[in-house]
């Protein structure tokens, strides 16, 4: 029974499904990047990267903690920087003095549900 809808969807649906499901897998107080997750995603996937999770995060992060995903130096875009670090002060986010996430107290891989 055909759903209607192209494989080509079907396929942006799932990575997109993937890469919110590794960003729901950082735990309070840490972050992961989205090299990190385009990795994971790729390894089930074959295809994507960090531009393809950012794209995914800025589409539909709003229903996860999108502030735990940074960038590979362990910043924001600055649009996000003020309401990124209220979340990482209140929820105990290791930070360097320049206000970036101190990735190498921070990082932890991310991980998909066993399917």
């Amino acid at each position: 029974m055909s759903t209607g809808r192209s494989s080509t969807e079907e396929e942006r649906e799932l990575y997109a499904e993937l890469v919110l499901q590794c960003a729901e897998s950082v735990p309070r107080g840490r972050v992961t990047t989205y090299g990190a997750i385009a990795d994971v995603v790729g390894q089930q996937l074959g295809r994507g990267g960090p531009r393809l999770v950012g794209n995914v995060m800025a589409r539909h992060g709003a229903a996860v903690a999108w502030w735990r995903v940074v960038r590979a130096d362990g910043s924001l875009p600055p649009s996000h920087d003020e309401e990124a670090r209220q979340a990482y002060l209140e929820e105990g986010t290791p930070l360097r003095a320049s206000g970036a996430v101190d990735l190498g107290r921070a990082f932890v891989a991310p991980t998909l549900q066993a399917q």
